[in-house]
């Protein structure tokens, strides 16, 4: 057993920004831990940017424009004083990055060049081509490699966490590399897992290893999920794969058609056109296919991307890997054709209740949450695209100052005889167990029953049956056997334990989904088709007690802005 004052699960953008913060203090011992290397973590696949009100492009732009176009974007869900304040550092973190070596893409007179995104106000989304997840992630793990206080546990599985009740204690992990369960004690945790729209399985944008499992820990261990039903579905996902084509394609100036040709877009936000918030986009795109005007058949209807109007040299500058992933999983060259596409899973606005905004504390004394995993909230019902980057770049680092502030004040606490067999107890039932259920099947069914049942239309009755028919699946998950004994990699060990966070949390999804008798943002009730402020101008928390969910709500924060009827 190792002791670490901060121990940071998860070594994307949030994890690697908050473990560099911490460890800004020498003295602080920090260790992150990731299931997959810090290079292959989901933030590189961001591609279109992160806002922030630089005004580089329009001088007119600051950060309470950006704060508005939030709030509005959110449909008046997300807290506003953390809008603001995310708002207000987006700045200093960019040019922070700047400094760090990000290649970000340029004006001609070398400013940061900034892009429209759906949304907006003014252009303010910052970018390096079409890559910018990935050029964001490699340049924060070379400054946490550069500290000598950071720790690299890299292709561990967080098993657990260890506390009292009352404070955290540590954490408790599977070493993917050689089958051994290994306990870290620490004065602080921070969750830093990233989202879980993977339990869409069958058609997402998220990588395999999106599973959700900082999520799944915290509500088994008694800490409660906000705003869980509320998912976001890209607009332009590819048709046949459903992988990411970055909403840069709309903003560098792209148009959606369907199959009579037109601009379709007219007809539902006449104002914004493509530019228009996600979730109205996604269900235009879905109507569009309902009511014939899409191209193909059930479910491999899709409608048209062209960018063929921006022209080859713009796509080549501005566009480079939308072009490359058109060509090699649709066998279409943008410059030439327009791309089929259909909305696909992307973004989890719920997560892990943050109880303190300007901390990214819990309600565990000690345990932290920031990014994707963390609902702090800032997003609401409806995130704006550009807005997760920069979220958890400003949280990530005034986490990372609470954490470390936090853990120097503290001792470390003791594990018991009980903690510490925790985790191997738990392996070794698992490589034991016996059972006829295949791994597979149930996994290929949750995504069956998300997509059909809990995707961008849902109703009471649909709702109702994939709540029963997912605890169903937790059941069946009990006598799915480990097939593979092997010790070493045995992704089919972790595969299990990744479907059990999934099952737990599409379940959770389906609960609070079910109890919002409303439309808003990305969750469209078609039962309950208009916004119901009156009854649900609120946050849902989700807790588990036992096999039981149970809601509650709380209110959201309004410091600036009345709700209003949201028109693009």
């Amino acid at each position: 057993m190792k002791d670490y004052h901060v121990v940071v699960i998860g070594a994307g953008g949030a994890g690697l920004r908050t473990a560099i913060e911490c460890a800004r203090d020498e003295r602080v011992r920090v260790a992150v831990v990731s299931k997959v290397y810090p290079t292959r973590s989901h933030t590189g696949a961001a591609q279109g940017g992160l806002n922030a009100a630089l005004g580089n492009t329009v001088p007119e732009d600051n950060p309470e424009v950006h704060a508005f176009d939030t709030i509005k974007g959110s449909d008046f869900l997300a807290d506003q004083d953390a809008v603001q304040f995310m708002c207000k550092h987006a700045p200093e973190v960019v040019y922070e990055l700047d400094r760090w070596g990000v290649p970000f893409s340029r004006l001609n007179d070398g400013r940061i060049a900034q892009r429209p995104f759906g949304g907006a106000s003014f252009p303010r989304t910052v970018f390096s081509a079409d890559r910018t997840g990935h050029v964001l992630l490699h340049t924060l793990f070379e400054q946490a490699l550069a500290r000598d206080n950071i720790d690299f546990f890299n292709e561990f599985f967080l098993l657990d966490l260890l506390h009292d009740g009352q404070r955290v204690k540590g954490v408790c992990l599977y070493d993917i590399k050689n089958g051994e369960v290994v306990n870290l004690r620490a004065k602080a945790v921070v969750l830093a897992t990233g989202g879980f729209a993977r339990i869409y399985w069958q058609r997402s944008t998220n990588a395999i290893g999106n599973t959700g499992d900082g999520v799944a820990v915290a509500l088994r261990n008694g800490l409660p999920l906000k705003d869980m039903e509320f998912i976001q579905f890209h607009p332009t996902g590819l048709a046949k794969t459903g992988i990411l084509l970055s909403e840069a394609c709309r903003g560098e100036g792209g148009y959606l058609i369907n199959k009579l040709g037109e601009r379709f877009m007219a007809r539902y936000a006449p104002e914004k056109m493509e530019l228009a918030p996600r979730d109205m986009v996604s269900r235009a795109i879905e109507y569009e296919i309902r009511e014939g005007r899409g191209l193909g058949e059930g479910t491999s209807a899709y409608v048209l991307l062209d960018l063929r109007h921006l022209g080859e040299a713009k796509i080549r500058e501005r566009l480079p890997q939308v072009r490359q992933l058109a060509i090699d999983f649709e066998g279409v060259d943008p410059v030439y054709d327009p791309v089929p596409i259909r909305p696909t899973a992307h973004y989890c606005m719920g997560g892990v209740h943050v109880e303190n905004y300007m901390t990214s504390s819990t309600l565990m004394e000690g345990l932290y949450a920031v990014g994707e995993c963390a609902c702090v909230s800032v997003h609401g019902a409806n995130r704006l695209g550009g807005n997760s980057l920069i979220e958890l770049l400003v949280f990530g680092k005034f986490c990372g100052m609470s954490a470390r502030e936090y853990a120097k004040q503290v001792d470390f606490l003791t594990l018991s005889p009980g903690e510490e067999r925790k985790g191997q107890e738990l392996i070794e039932g698992l490589m034991k167990r016996e059972g006829r259920e295949k791994l597979a099947e149930v996994r290929r069914r949750m995504g069956e029953i998300t997509w059909e049942k809990m995707g961008i239309f849902r109703d009471e009755k649909s709702l109702w049956e994939a709540y029963q028919e997912l605890t169903e699946l937790l059941q069946r998950w009990e006598n799915i056997p480990v097939v593979d004994k092997s010790r070493v990699f045995n992704t089919n060990l972790v595969e299990l334990l990744e479907l059990r966070n999934m099952l737990e949390l599409a379940r959770a999804v389906a609960y609070s989904a079910l109890h919002r008798k409303e439309s808003r943002g990305g969750h469209y009730r078609e039962d309950y088709q208009e916004r119901d402020d009156e009854n649900f101008l609120k946050h849902s928390l989700l807790w588990q007690e036992g096999d039981s969910l149970r809601i509650e709500y709380i209110p959201v924060r309004i410091t600036s802005y009345q709700p209003a009827e949201r028109k693009y």
